[in-house]
């Protein structure tokens, strides 16, 4: 059986990745420094270079806008559940 899996945050693979970018370390120095495995440190250093467009081209701004909709329709949608099941609970006589 495997041990627990480590999950890392999101201050800490932004710092990996932008030490990746760097260049200063290799991926063999940067593995043995923060003890993460190359495929990782990798992935963050694609995910970084691939973000950091969006955020130039306003894509992450549309995202976040678009995320925002969303959450209000959501909250919308849980706002006429609540009141019909109010309503059924009260027609049921419960």
């Amino acid at each position: 059986m495997a041990g627990k899996r480590k999950n890392y945050g999101a201050e800490f693979k932004a710092k990996v990745a932008l030490e990746a970018i760097r260049g200063e370390l290799t991926v063999a120095e940067l593995v043995a420094k923060h003890g993460v495995h190359q495929t990782l440190i990798n992935t963050w250093k694609r995910q970084a270079l691939e973000g950091m467009s969006a955020i130039f081209s306003g894509k992450a701004e549309a995202k976040a806008a678009e995320k925002e909709g969303e959450i209000e329709k959501l909250h919308a949608k849980i706002g006429q559940l609540v009141v019909e099941r109010d309503f059924l609970v009260k027609a049921s006589g419960r």
